[in-house]
């Protein structure tokens, strides 16, 4: 009987399974240092992007790197389960409890993973058994932890895609509404012929509202910052730096045009961006190039203009909106490099097809513009 083996083999037990009551159950941010799934993803991510490097062409690439978010859950889980299974082997074997099988007794440390494994999946074959009472006892707490936990691993896979879905929906939105991939730019000249104060609140208000989702969702399960989007030129973070783009605007060149709710959707979906940064351990990196140069603000504020809205211009005008930029570019752009995110352009004259209106069978449905034009309450396209 190994008294430190056991005691061993009964810490790796209770480490594993707290590691994964934090990653599934525990619905909060950890801040313990030494955790196994942290370790985990810092080794696994940087090997995964040097793979990456093999595909030349960047669509490859891009859903490479989809591969890795599901596949690194499906190697978490294996590794706690294979973790757990050697962990009680060992425990039998450092405890000396008696197993029988039809030859005899069981020596081997194989025979004493085999039976653990079959005991931690609840097959129950019977060809070994345990013989004395802290035998059975450890196998019916094994049966019981293996039980458990895979029933938990089963409830925690849907509540994960729930969350991937909900998160989707807003970048979804932003394809026929700010491009593909967005811009704040192409944002505001698509809605400036149609400008409503009241349906801009409303936006930002639900914008402001997914920002939080985002914060609480990747905060209970960072996994999913690794699930990428259905299309290419899509992204979480491109959808929270174009609402903090969005906002910047608004508060700085066009003060009363739902300035009020701007302000609250700027610093929630800024608390996201830092929160995230924080959990990933992205320090802030400057962006370069300048994503606005002067050149591009004055052909957006021309733009704006002849679209029928109105914003300010000068110097205190630009110190503001770049003071508002600083605040979160630096930590979008650190999480940008670190997920190989391209973060959206502020403002582009030329854009590229939105999503829509290509297809499997076409690169571009010819003869349509990139909305319907409302007149009268009838939609066509030209």
């Amino acid at each position: 009987m190994s008294i430190v083996g056991a005691v061993a083999s009964t810490a790796v037990i209770g480490w594993i399974l707290v590691e994964a009551f934090e990653a599934m159950v525990l619905p909060r941010r950890v801040m313990r240092k030494f955790r196994f799934n942290r370790w985990y993803y810092r080794l696994t991510w940087p090997g995964w992007l040097c793979l990456s490097r093999v595909f030349a062409a960047p669509k490859r690439r891009e859903t490479f790197l989809s591969l890795f978010g599901p596949l690194s859950l499906l190697g978490l889980f294996s590794s706690w389960v294979v973790g757990l299974i050697v962990a009680f082997a060992l425990l039998h074997w450092s405890l000396g409890t008696p197993l029988l099988k039809p030859a005899g007794p069981v020596e081997e440390l194989t025979e004493l993973l085999y039976f653990s494994g079959i005991t931690f999946f609840t097959i129950g074959y019977g060809d070994v058994v345990p013989a004395h009472g802290l035998g059975r006892f450890l196998a019916v707490v094994e049966g019981g932890i293996g039980f458990g936990f895979l029933a938990i691993i089963i409830g925690y896979t849907p509540v994960l895609y729930q969350a991937f879905s909900r998160r989707e929906v807003v970048i979804s939105l932003f394809d026929a509404r700010a491009g593909s991939p967005p811009s704040a730019g192409q944002l505001l000249l698509r809605i400036a012929p149609h400008f409503d104060a009241g349906a801009a609140s409303n936006a930002l208000a639900e914008w402001e509202r997914w920002a939080a989702e985002l914060l609480e969702s990747h905060l209970s399960f960072p996994v999913l910052s690794f699930y990428r989007s259905q299309h290419d030129n899509q992204s979480w973070l491109a959808a929270l730096t174009t609402i903090l783009d969005t906002c910047a605007l608004i508060m700085a060149a066009a003060p009363g045009k739902s300035l009020f709710q701007a302000q609250l959707t700027f610093a929630m979906a800024r608390h996201a961006a830092v929160d995230l940064a924080l959990v990933m351990h992205t320090p802030p990196r400057p962006v370069e190039p300048d994503r606005l140069p002067s050149d591009a603000w004055q052909q957006l504020c021309e733009q704006l203009h002849a679209a029928g809205l109105e914003v300010r211009q000068g110097p205190a005008v630009e110190a503001k909106l770049s003071e508002l930029r600083g605040m979160y570019e630096p930590f979008v752009n650190a999480l940008a490099h670190f997920f190989q995110f391209q973060l959206p352009p502020l403002f582009t004259e030329k854009t590229a097809v939105d999503n829509w209106q290509t297809s499997a069978w076409t690169r571009r449905t010819a003869g349509f513009r990139r909305l319907p034009v409302l007149n009268d309450g009838d939609e066509h396209f030209d």
